[in-house]
């Protein structure tokens, strides 16, 4: 079967990168592996690697980074994509590069994306739906992803964080978790009341039989006793996000945990504390949320808001 022009191309670039700049093979995989995240998200778009624009890249590297790509990675990936079209260019299989005149991500505002109140409970409520019908370990697992889930929302944690909590960190009965950041800062993260029942639930029901007589001091864990994994838990998140209807990320529920929180009138110092932003600058990304909240408590309630000035 005859290759495609732009699979061509890519399998081109792939030994260019191999043969003539003698590159090792894990950093051809690694750049083959950013030109396929590329290429899939191009197809969603019905346009190849050799018709892709401007505008296309654009609107990939705010997607990566609305969902909680670090700007870093998306640099990287960015970079990948210059040598290739670079290439491509010299080459004469493209006219135009997309990747020129493309800001570096460190200079991107992004507002993050967020779920709204009830996509999170359908996301939250997802892995319990029905579990009745679910055999014993399965219904193990699915009281612990509720659990985690509701853990995610409520405390506002990083995934790294999540699946390093010990179960001696959890203090149920005072309404709490504590939780180890970015360089090992400690930080006391409250639970409400839907947090704390989903948590004694896969305490009571769940854990016992995941340890599988086993000690571990995680709170969380695998079947067997194992550590989860973060991988795992981004899977946990994307498949009940799917069953609520929309993707989303472990970092959208953080997002969204802030969004939620602003919206409902807490100050930026307080959402500061939650999230455990090191600089209240970092939080200031959820003024927007602030404001519009602001502006609607304003029209709805100054007795002039409303009023149209008089010609």
């Amino acid at each position: 079967m005859n290759s495609s022009p732009s699979e061509r191309a890519l399998a081109s670039f792939a030994t260019y990168l191999r043969v003539e700049k003698g590159l090792a093979p894990l950093t051809v995989s690694s750049y083959a592996g950013d030109l396929r995240l590329w290429s899939e998200f191009l197809a969603r778009r019905d346009k190849t690697v050799l018709e892709a624009t401007r505008e296309d890249l654009k609107a990939l590297l705010q997607e990566l980074l609305s969902n909680g790509m670090d700007s870093r990675s998306v640099a990287r990936r960015l970079s990948a994509l210059r040598h290739f079209y670079r290439y491509l260019l010299l080459d004469k299989r493209i006219e135009r590069d997309p990747t020129l005149e493309i800001d570096t991500p460190k200079q991107w505002k992004v507002l993050p994306k967020a779920l709204s109140e009830d996509e999170v409970s359908a996301l939250l409520e997802s892995p319990t739906a029905r579990s009745s019908q679910q055999s014993r370990a399965a219904r193990a697992l699915a009281l612990r992803d509720r659990a985690m889930l509701e853990v995610l929302y409520a405390a506002a944690m990083r995934v790294s964080e999540l699946v390093d909590v010990r179960l001696t960190d959890t203090k149920l009965e005072l309404g709490y978790m504590l939780v180890r950041g970015k360089g090992d800062k400690e930080r006391m993260v409250p639970l409400g009341a839907p947090a704390q029942k989903a948590l004694q639930e896969y305490l009571r029901d769940a854990r016992p039989l995941l340890a599988a007589k086993h000690n571990p001091p995680e709170l969380f864990l695998a079947r067997g006793g194992h550590k989860l994994t973060r991988e795992r838990l981004w899977m946990i998140v994307d498949a009940a996000s799917k069953a609520a209807g929309r993707h989303a990320s472990p970092h959208m529920l953080r997002h969204s945990a802030a969004t939620h929180m602003v919206a409902h009138g807490a100050d930026l110092r307080t959402v500061q504390t939650v999230l455990g932003h090191a600089d209240i600058g970092t939080t200031q990304v959820y003024t927007h949320v602030a404001l519009d909240r602001l502006q609607k408590v304003y029209a709805a309630h100054h007795p002039r808001a409303r009023r149209s000035p008089k010609p």
